[in-house]
């Protein structure tokens, strides 16, 4: 019974690291969206830090789950309204920006060595 309840422990701890490394990545992140330099991003990346590593230590489970509840209100209301969004990725603006070519038509990258093979 015992081997139930703590591999039931150790799957919530691990559930729980994974909440809070997501947590802190999506922060980070977005701590770069609100400073426009990076001489303004560190000192924020450095206090965010700090506010993770004040509860380093917490053991309990139900601790841990109400601080981790507690930091997805905070970061979901101080999230950034305009987020920077990498060119070329979905939602940027080089996106799909080119139409997709019609069928028929065949692209060749051999860069001109289709010409030595015929001789």
């Amino acid at each position: 019974m015992s081997g139930i309840t703590s591999a039931s422990f150790l799957a919530r701890r691990a559930a729980q690291r994974e909440r809070v490394r997501i947590l802190y990545r999506r922060a980070l992140r977005d701590t770069l969206n609100w400073a426009v330099h990076r001489h303004l991003f560190y000192p924020d990346a450095d206090a965010l830090r700090e506010r993770f590593e004040a509860n380093r230590k917490v053991e309990d489970i139900e601790t841990i789950d109400r601080l981790i509840a507690d930091g997805e209100a905070s970061y979901n209301k101080w999230r950034h309204p305009d987020p920077y969004i990498v060119p070329w990725a979905p939602g940027g603006s080089k996106f799909n920006r080119n139409p997709v070519p019609p069928e028929g038509i065949e692209i060749v990258y051999d860069y001109g060595k289709e010409e030595a093979e015929l001789v």
